[in-house]
């Protein structure tokens, strides 16, 4: 096996996740996303509880061949998405949203999406780590500012992801999201990747 080619290993890689996945109704793009997010995760169980939107797949993929920006809650999530040509913009690391941050005692992350404001407004959003920032873009779409056109909500850990996660999919935006504590950025970069994969 060692000497097999990266192609090789990625065939056999995806031929090894068919025989894991659970019996689905998932479409051809959905599919392709859990695959990829089973192989990023290298758990075959995560494939349960990646949630869909019925229209997500379709809608992400519109987005994406449109050329629309992506916006994300850290840099490892814009780093991550290394198949899409279009703009990707994190801005957590601005001089004036880490100054925001501190005066209001907001995080970086929710203080950055909310500066964004209506540019999300049919754009992709990708958060891969912080709950905060998945509230901020549903707080913008209770409040008319902006509708992603697709929210990949990925946030990771113990206070308050499966919550944000639960909050998006009880709202009536489009979405891929993964139930649960589990998520990170680099599942939320290879959900980009793997849809711009299926576009071809």
């Amino acid at each position: 096996m060692s000497n097999l080619s990266p192609q090789e290993i990625e065939i056999r890689s995806m031929e090894i996740i068919d025989g894991l996945l659970p019996a689905h109704t998932w479409s051809s793009a959905e599919l392709a996303v859990v695959k990829r997010l089973v192989h990023t995760s290298g758990d075959p169980s995560l494939a349960e509880v990646v949630r869909f939107h019925p229209q997500a797949a379709e809608a992400g993929m519109a987005a994406l061949a449109r050329g629309v920006a992506i916006f994300t809650d850290v840099h490892m999530v814009r780093i991550g998405m290394t198949t899409y040509k279009g703009e990707i913009t994190c801005a957590i690391s601005d001089a004036d949203i880490a100054a925001a941050a501190k005066a209001t005692g907001r995080t970086r992350a929710q203080t950055a999406m909310r500066a964004f404001g209506s540019a999300l407004d049919g754009a992709i959003v990708a958060i891969g780590n912080a709950p905060t920032a998945l509230r901020e873009v549903l707080a913008l779409a209770a409040e008319g500012i902006a509708r992603p056109a697709l929210v990949i909500g990925m946030p990771v850990g113990f206070v308050d992801a499966a919550e944000s996660k639960d909050a998006l999919m009880a709202s009536d935006l489009v979405y891929i999201t993964i139930a649960g504590t589990r998520g990170g950025s680099p599942l939320a970069a290879t959900t980009v990747n793997a849809l711009v994969k299926v576009l071809g």
